[in-house]
């Protein structure tokens, strides 16, 4: 399979400078504030984003330490295969959080409930809808 390029659309700005001390998910994340800068030539793509509450980030886990198959979960004790955890330590490291939108002035997002390290590039971001996000079905393993 040919190898995948993306440019990251802006960047995350976070209070997070180093995982010690960050949150481990979003729902540890309630009321961090943050920002994403995006880069100016997109600005366009913002046109009607103030309607959303919500916008699902995907990013780059840019200081990752490097794959590996299995990990221990924050919240366990045991190992399991990296696809059945939200561990950041993936063979294609892309990072999931959503965040609350504050406020869009420009290309600049302020944001909340932000679980993301200073500096992290933005790949894409999309709103986030509940009717078609949320699943009353799901379960967890």
């Amino acid at each position: 399979m040919e190898p995948v390029t993306f440019r990251p659309i802006g960047v995350i700005r976070t209070p997070f400078t180093d995982i010690a001390g960050m949150p481990v998910q979003g729902a540890g994340a309630i009321g961090i504030a943050g920002r994403i800068e995006l880069d100016t030539d997109l600005m366009e793509g913002l046109v009607d984003i103030e309607g959303f509450s919500h916008l699902t980030l995907l990013y780059y886990f840019h200081l990752g330490a490097g794959p590996r198959l299995t990990v221990k979960s924050f919240l366990d004790d045991q190992f399991h295969g990296v696809y059945a955890t939200r561990a950041p330590l993936r063979p294609n490291p892309i990072g999931l959080s959503t965040v609350r939108v504050v406020s869009v002035s420009g290309s600049t997002l302020e944001i909340e409930d932000v679980d993301i390290l200073d500096g992290t590039p933005l790949l894409d971001m999309k709103p986030y809808v509940p009717g078609l996000d949320d699943r009353a079905d799901a379960r967890i393993g």
